[in-house]
């Protein structure tokens, strides 16, 4: 049983035009001022006894494709992770000692992380390219979680399998002239308390792709997207001062969709919108933005990636994690942003987009609760004293 109503668990964004047509999204509401006690939901609740992996289990121990792909991405397996368990399943025979995952971010354990640990620093010592870092650090992450998860999470959702949700998330066609790109941080792929998941949950992997930071594969495929569609289809979301930002009105006020065909059939790839969500801790989002600018220079001569910023709001999921400050929500908060302000535009407002946002509201509301379920369970404390003192109005 949460410890909250319905009502509050639902208000995921407030918009500055939502008084002028509530009807848009009637589950928002404005939290006037936070209330005395908020639910935590930190990487602490992902603490799980330690339970070993071994890699000569089944198949050779390897990361199958279709294991790869189940856990949310549409790439082949990189090389680089590949690599880098091949050479953990050499450790274990060397040292005659099998892996251990558990407490906090199921991180590798006992014996056997000791001596992974010494090996893949010594190992990123020896690389002198930045670039080169960088690959191997997020390969390394996403290699630990991959094997470190087996037999232990959903694939779809992320959970330990005893809490899985996935049968009361509902499905739902993301309108065909918009794309999302997650642009994970390795370090929150398979985090339990995750948002950006429940997009492609909701919306299919083809409408929200997943790409992974540092991971040379993902970052291709994103940035090989952008190209065919150009730099003017292309935006992200993220609040950064030193950013040029429009809001949604600025940046669609022009007639995008005058000359497009207003069939639900597949848009070409020039027409797609692509929008890019940072999906990581808010230290961790200045170094990702800072690699999408590089890139966008690369590509089109000029480090300005356009950026758009959400009307001010708060995330039900403030009550579960802390975040920075009450402006900055949730990456699934942003994505109902994002479609409810494009709902109020003219040119969008017969596609829908409310109840695609609906769907990913009632997806987070899902986690929510399956969250809190799970920490009530384990006996472990959902309050936390307020953080954040300001006033949302």
């Amino acid at each position: 049983m949460l410890c909250a109503t319905s009502t509050t668990i639902r208000a995921f964004i407030l918009f500055k035009c939502a008084a002028a047509k509530p009807q848009l999204c009637s589950k928002t509401h404005i939290y006037s001022r936070p209330g005395s006690l908020y639910y935590k939901f930190s990487m602490s609740a992902c603490r799980s006894p330690p339970r070993e992996v071994h890699l000569g289990d089944g198949a050779d121990g390897s990361i199958t494709l279709q294991e790869w792909q189940g856990w949310g991405t549409i790439s082949p397996i990189p090389a680089l992770v590949t690599d880098i368990v091949e050479d953990m399943k050499i450790l274990e025979r060397d040292i005659d000692s099998h892996m251990s995952f558990g407490g906090l971010g199921g991180k590798l354990k006992g014996h056997f992380g000791v001596q992974e640990d010494k090996k893949h620093r010594a190992t990123y010592q020896a690389l002198g390219d930045s670039e080169k870092k960088l690959q191997f650090f997020s390969a390394r992450q996403i290699a630990c979680r991959l094997l470190g998860s087996k037999g232990y999470l959903c694939q779809k959702c992320w959970l330990p399998m005893e809490d899985c949700m996935c049968s009361k998330v509902r499905p739902c066609s993301l309108w065909h002239r918009i794309r999302f790109w997650l642009y994970m941080h390795p370090k929150d792929f398979l985090r339990q308390n995750n948002t950006g998941k429940l997009l492609w949950q909701v919306f299919g992997v083809e409408a929200a792709t997943l790409c992974l930071f540092g991971i040379a594969e993902h970052e291709e495929i994103m940035w090989n997207s952008f190209k065919l569609a150009g730099k003017g289809k292309v935006w992200c979301l993220y609040p950064n001062k030193g950013a040029v930002l429009k809001s949604v009105q600025d940046a669609f006020d022009q007639d995008l969709l005058e000359n497009s065909d207003c069939t639900q059939s597949v848009a070409n790839e020039d027409e797609t919108l692509n929008f890019i969500l940072i999906d990581g801790t808010w230290s961790n989002s200045a170094a990702m933005f800072r690699r999408l600018k590089e890139q966008a220079k690369t590509i089109w001569g000029e480090e300005e990636l356009p950026c758009i910023t959400l009307a001010a709001g708060a995330s039900a999921m403030h009550k579960l994690r802390p975040q920075p400050s009450w402006d900055r929500t949730c990456t699934a908060a942003a994505a109902v942003g994002l479609l409810s302000e494009l709902q109020l535009l003219q040119q969008f407002s017969s596609w829908g987009l409310d109840k695609q946002a609906e769907a990913v509201e009632d997806a987070l509301e899902v986690l929510l609760e399956a969250l809190t379920t799970r920490r009530l369970r384990m006996g472990r404390s959902i309050t936390r004293k307020v953080r954040h003192s300001t006033d949302i109005c």
